[in-house]
């Protein structure tokens, strides 16, 4: 007997922000976009979207190792840029910005001066995959994803978590490109996102630390995978479908609800909520450099964390 889902409703986004000429580069090649693009030159490849308690949207550049602070008008301003290639970002409680660099590791960023500061850049002396995403939890631990080249021909990327006393865990090391990562709301279950298995996966965390029942919340088809996840106020699960032109908001038993369609390319690869009812989804449109917005019937999570990890560079396994 099959399971007839409710049809989701479509939702149209418009463009917020656009990366303005000043940033973009002449199309170039990187190491980064010779891999993922094909070769392919481009002028910028958006990511990691976070707000601050002000109301500014920060924004990575993957192939060119920049983090860019978007103000609520729009307006892009620089906040830095280094040799790395940036990838998720999140925004702490206290305001400090963490980056999962898929060259460098686990870094911070100081918003006032531009200062990047290794957190975390390898484990037992060994170098990571290529981190991807991260996720702060309410008691500060912080879960992040180890994606490399994985998939089906090589199922081990893997997912981590630092304890907010600095000890590194490896929760799971049979991945099929692990991507966006997030818990539920009672932080039970972590969702991760398998972009090559198109798959959303849910992993039961224990009270005592371990992991176990790893496996499917949702299956998805078409487009390359889920990217960037994100929580509804009501538990729901948030997916940037990459490749499908498309971001779609499921309730919290994994029925779609609405799928919001990108205005621009199909490369959408993140989302944070935003306004001040945090009804505004707001999507990193990779391909044309933008920022979407759509406005959504569903309240986001709040993202911040009540609590700080006190763990740093000298703090944790290197």
């Amino acid at each position: 007997m099959s399971v007839l889902f409710p049809h989701p409703e479509t939702i149209a986004a418009e463009v917020f922000a656009e990366l303005p000429a000043e940033f973009r580069r002449v199309r170039q090649r990187t190491p980064w976009s010779d891999v993922r693009r094909g070769g392919k030159p481009i002028h910028s490849f958006l990511e990691g979207p976070a707000f601050d308690r002000d109301g500014n949207l920060y924004v990575t550049d993957i192939p060119f190792g920049r983090v860019f602070r978007v103000s609520p008008s729009g307006k892009f301003d620089l906040v830095t840029e280094y040799d790395g290639e940036p990838n998720g970002l999140k925004i702490r409680n206290d305001g400090r910005i963490f980056v999962a660099d898929y060259k460098n590791g686990l870094l911070e960023i100081d918003p006032r001066t531009g200062i990047v500061s290794p957190v975390l850049e390898r484990r037992y002396s060994e170098g990571f995959k290529g981190i991807n995403d991260l996720f702060f939890a309410s008691n500060g631990d912080l879960y992040f994803t180890d994606q490399g080249r994985t998939g089906y021909h090589d199922p081990t990327g893997r997912v981590f978590r630092l304890s907010h006393t600095g000890r590194l865990e490896c929760l799971l090391a049979t991945g099929l490109n692990p991507n966006g990562v997030v818990t539920n709301l009672d932080e039970t279950v972590l969702y991760v996102a398998m972009t090559n298995a198109n798959a959303v996966w849910h992993l039961a965390l224990m009270s005592d630390g371990g992991v176990t029942a790893v496996g499917t919340m949702l299956q998805m088809s078409g487009g390359i995978g889920p990217d960037g996840l994100a929580l509804t106020s009501d538990g729901g699960l948030t997916v940037a479908h990459v490749g499908m032109g498309a971001v779609w908001i499921f309730n919290r038993r994994g029925e779609p609800l609405f799928r919001v369609n990108s205005c621009g390319s199909d490369l959408v690869t993140n989302v944070a909520y935003g306004g001040p009812d945090r009804r505004s989804l707001f999507i990193t449109d990779s391909g044309n450099g933008q920022i979407l917005v759509a406005k959504v019937p569903v309240q986001g999570r709040l993202m911040h964390s009540h609590a700080a990890p006190e763990a740093t560079a000298s703090a944790v396994p290197q």
